[in-house]
């Protein structure tokens, strides 16, 4: 794949709200490959993360494109601000067709080694975000006659991925659920609500972070450890989650509610 995202006209003029737009470092994380993806699309992207610098790059890929986006500052674990984020899109645009719920992260520790606060702030950033967001999003969803959720959730709520982070596995979980229950909850109201779940892709973040945690810093030793996990023999990155969400996203998923995409070049289908 080279470095650049394919224009179409799948989401032309959607109104989409993408969380986690911004990104730790340069190159292709999960939100910020969404969010350009998705403005060469043809949606008008309401790009969301709690650090507006985060977003420069993303900003400006979409600006360079030609596509529309307005950034906005939220921290998806606040009610109050989630309200205030989605009211603030409608104000730009009118009204929510998508709905991207990208933010997360990992915390390293197991069920008697992880302290009690981190696992709050584990369950708080990856599984109430998105409650929060869909709680407050759905019901423009349903003045507009309907919509399109896609959460992020992680092969870690799948399967055991190599590390005891048991915090973000069971939160990654949950999100695979919650989607499942609110599809159903929600399909006779034409919102689908489905499921990326990515696998061990190589974004800005195992730089920035997971090599820290996991291999003392040394980024090629963890990035060696994960690729012989994988059976395509590569390591993919955020477009190829964008891809899969913008499939999700569009029409051609019109089908397709209360399930998930696992984008991990087939590593949890291995018995080993």
């Amino acid at each position: 794949m080279t470095d650049t995202l394919v224009p179409n006209d799948r989401l032309k003029d959607k109104v989409a709200i993408v969380t986690g737009a911004g990104c730790v470092g340069p190159g292709w994380g999960n939100g910020r490959a969404v969010a350009v993806l998705f403005a060469l699309a043809g949606a008008r992207v309401f790009a969301v993360d709690r650090d507006l610098d985060a977003m420069d790059e993303t900003l400006r890929r979409i600006r360079d494109a030609g596509g529309e986006v307005t950034p906005f500052a939220c921290d998806v674990t606040d009610s109050a601000a989630v309200a205030a984020m989605v009211a603030a899109c409608v104000e730009a645009y009118g009204r929510v067709d998508v709905l991207v719920n990208n933010v997360g992260g990992s915390a390293a520790g197991g069920a008697v080694a992880l302290a009690e606060d981190r696992w709050d702030a584990q369950l708080d950033l990856n599984l109430k975000s998105v409650f929060l967001t869909c709680k407050h999003a759905i019901p423009e969803m349903e003045k507009a006659g309907g919509g399109a959720i896609v959460n992020t959730a992680s092969t870690s709520g799948i399967r055991f991925t190599g590390s005891a982070q048991v915090g973000y596995a069971a939160s990654k979980a949950g999100v695979i659920q919650f989607g499942r229950v609110t599809a159903v909850e929600y399909a006779p109201k034409g919102i689908r609500v489905n499921t990326v779940v990515p696998g061990q892709l190589h974004t800005p973040m195992v730089e920035a972070r997971l090599a820290g945690q996991r291999s003392g810093g040394n980024v090629d030793a963890l990035l060696d450890s994960r690729l012989k996990r994988i059976p395509l023999g590569f390591m993919g990155d955020g477009r190829d989650t964008a891809y899969a969400a913008l499939f999700l996203a569009s029409e051609e998923a019109r089908f397709v509610t209360g399930t998930e995409i696992v984008v991990d070049g087939g590593m949890t289908a291995r018995c080993d």
